[in-house]
């Protein structure tokens, strides 16, 4: 579960940045560098083809990985009743990226 989270807050937030600028690179916190799990992650959406990594911990949105982003559904869990409950997605950009 820990994973999805870290990637789906990775795909938002290059997601946004790549709509601002397609060629910006993001730099991860030195909290995301220095965790196993996120290194992990981003290792794997590079393998795929999703990220480009300039260097170890600056990273940006492929083209491919804003068309897979931009495809999947919208980051809401819904309930029985019908309404739906916002994810924790925008709430990673503070742990995954620096200001």
């Amino acid at each position: 579960m820990q994973r999805e989270l870290i990637r789906e807050g990775l795909l938002f937030t290059l997601a946004a940045s790549y709509e601002e600028d397609p060629h910006h690179f993001v730099t991860l916190s030195r909290q995301t560098v220095d965790s196993s799990l996120a290194r992990e992650v981003v290792a794997e959406l590079r393998n795929d083809g999703y990220v480009e990594e300039q260097v170890r911990g600056v990273i940006r949105l492929t083209p491919r990985g804003y068309v897979l982003h931009k495809n999947k559904p919208l980051p809401y869990t819904y309930r029985n009743s019908g309404q739906a409950a916002h994810s924790s997605a925008p709430t990673l950009r503070r742990f995954v990226f620096e200001s």
